[in-house]
């Protein structure tokens, strides 16, 4: 069988204790008891009274083994395709994936450097980088096209995903009827609506309402996704210190309530349908008032929710590769270095949001490929030394002997592309080398590949037909009655 995930074998971040871990469920499990969840939307409310919550109006208090059902039924690890059928991800413990974000109102412009205003073709723009790089595992649509009608915006962001990657697509939708859409839209193009269920390669992002209310627009997004068996992610985004306490303790209860909250209702709709735990429980800046994402608060709640996702034995969603920085700077690379090799160490499995700047408003470009020449290496780092005969190499050793070199050795023709690291744009010169190929800054060479990735990757096309279809379906000219 093809190696077709990376697995972290060695090096580990805990933040959590076995017994904090503890407590915090046990924390959770009171305000679900207790508080309880507003739930604003009549089906989940029915299927939660037939189940034994204690309801009054829309605010219902589940109970402890209700959460404790829920979460037997639940699929401790996910397989996700891509495109053309091939095993591209297994969520579970230990593997370790990056992509990017959805939806930014703005975008930094390749050629004048500022920012504007984000449109359909930023969306196919960054689909196509971030199909061509190769330590990107997944994409999200990056750009919010502010050229379409913005009721059908999400179908358009689809189309631009699905017409120019392969790989496995985590998608939002404004609401039930364009999850269906893109459904039938994702079923065009891998053959049918069984194929689809059998090798997903998409995932479906939703969002609860901190804290602790789930709208009837994201309910219905779940229940579908969950009789639709499309992989579901339902992340809350609490803000410490606005949505949520300013402790992160006390943030990380409240997320972990809507999410586990969010998690019973989805397998009382379908037992065993896939559900991603996860989220970000960011600090709101109390002197600029901006929702963080580059504070070390941020990056460490996300590693503490990884370790609670490992606690519920749950695939994980998390963030990662952003910055508060409003330009490509030297604050861009260290938030996004530290967040990138936190969210690995941590363990998460989907780890999104690369090529954020600006606290998640605007697109860079050249930030998604730093974050993949940084992905390389972290990936390196993660996947340990392998030790074994051949690695250590004894006899190689007692040839050369002492004083001697292993240039010329075969063992090293042999194995150098294996054992060493090797980067597309990170300076290795010495100065001379680096003056003669221009003196380029790695702004520079990142802006370059940014273009001449757009003017050569190709991607292997769909069917003119199916593709014809899926605009269509964009456009709104053609629906899926069976679905619908």
């Amino acid at each position: 069988m093809a190696d077709y995930t990376y697995f972290q074998k060695r090096m580990g971040l805990l933040n959590l204790t076995a017994d904090q871990m503890e407590q915090l469920h046990l924390a959770t499990l009171d305000i679900l008891e207790q508080v309880g969840v507003k739930i604003l939307e009549t089906e989940a409310l029915e299927l939660l009274n037939e189940a034994g919550a204690r309801i009054n109006g829309d605010l219902v208090k589940i109970q402890p083994w209700m959460v404790q059902q829920a979460l037997q039924t639940t699929p401790c690890k996910i397989a996700i395709y891509d495109r053309l059928g091939n095993r591209a991800m297994t969520l579970e413990k230990g593997r370790i994936y990056y992509g990017t974000g959805s939806d930014t109102p703005y975008v930094m412009d390749i050629d004048s450097g500022n920012r504007r205003r984000s449109v359909k073709q930023d969306s196919i723009n960054a689909t196509i980088v971030t199909d061509a790089l190769d330590h990107i595992d997944f994409v999200m649509s990056m750009a919010q096209a502010s050229d379409v009608p913005a009721v059908r915006s999400d179908r358009h962001h689809f189309e631009a995903m699905i017409l120019n990657t392969t790989k496995p697509i985590v998608f939002d939708a404004h609401d039930r009827q364009g999850l269906l859409d893109i459904i039938y839209m994702a079923s065009l193009a891998c053959g049918g609506r069984e194929e689809l269920t059998d090798k997903p390669y998409i995932i479906h992002y939703s969002e609860p309402s901190s804290p602790l209310v789930h709208s009837k627009n994201a309910l219905e997004k779940l229940l579908t996704a969950a009789s639709e068996r499309i992989p579901l992610i339902y992340a809350p985004a609490v803000m410490c210190g606005a949505t949520g306490p300013v402790t992160s303790a006390g943030s990380l209860v409240v997320a972990n309530a809507e999410i586990l909250s969010g998690l019973v209702i989805h397998q009382l709709k379908a037992k065993g349908a896939p559900f991603i735990y996860g989220g970000g429980v960011p600090p709101l800046n109390m002197g600029t008032t901006v929702c963080s994402y580059g504070d070390p608060q941020a990056i460490l709640d996300c590693a503490c929710l990884v370790e609670m996702s490992h606690y519920y034995n749950l695939p994980s969603f998390t963030t990662a590769g952003c910055t508060d920085a409003q330009c490509f700077d030297q604050q861009a690379a260290t938030e996004v270095a530290f967040s990138l090799l936190i969210s690995a160490l941590a363990g998460g499995n989907l780890i999104h949001d690369i090529g954020y700047i600006g606290a998640g408003m605007a697109t860079s470009l050249e930030q998604v490929v730093l974050c993949n020449e940084s992905i390389g290496a972290i990936k390196y780092l993660t996947r340990g030394v392998e030790i074994n005969p051949a690695t250590l190499a004894m006899d190689i050793i007692e040839k050369v002997g002492p004083g001697g070199h292993f240039l010329t050795e075969q063992h090293t023709m042999d194995n150098f592309r294996t054992q060493m690291h090797f980067t597309k744009l990170f300076n290795r010169s010495n100065h001379e080398n680096w003056v003669a190929a221009g003196s380029k800054c790695f702004g520079d060479s990142a802006n370059a590949l940014v273009k001449e990735i757009l003017k050569w990757h190709e991607v292997k096309l769909l069917d003119p037909e199916v593709e014809k279809a899926i605009k269509a379906v964009a456009e709104g000219e053609i629906t899926d009655t069976k679905l619908a």
